[in-house]
């Protein structure tokens, strides 16, 4: 029998800057976030300034998840966060996916 209770989330919107001068405040409002809920979606659709600073903290956000057996889950990259992702060696998507947990379609 499905159930129509959902899980608990908390979303957090990325600021424009993720750069290396904002990175210690995108920290701090994501563990913030990352201490509400069990389960963190973090919309990386604002991002027009991004770095590998940025690209370490999500990555670092997103193992941190994994070992406690936290969901994070990212949506909606911005072209300019992507962009980043690519110059810092994550060659195609598939590689962007199998390392970044991604909510695509409503899923």
């Amino acid at each position: 029998m499905p159930s129509d209770v959902t899980e608990p989330k908390w979303s957090l919107r990325l600021p424009a800057d993720c750069s290396i001068a904002a990175i210690r405040s995108v920290y701090d409002l994501i563990r913030e976030a990352f201490g509400r809920q069990d389960r963190l979606e973090i919309d990386c659709s604002s991002v027009d300034k991004a770095d590998v600073t940025s690209i370490q903290l999500l990555l670092s956000t997103a193992k941190t998840g994994e070992a406690q057996g936290r969901q994070v889950v990212l949506t909606s990259f911005s072209k300019s966060l992507r962009n980043t992702l690519h110059r810092a060696g994550f060659a195609s998507d598939a590689m962007i996916d199998q390392h970044f947990p991604q909510k695509k379609d409503g899923v």
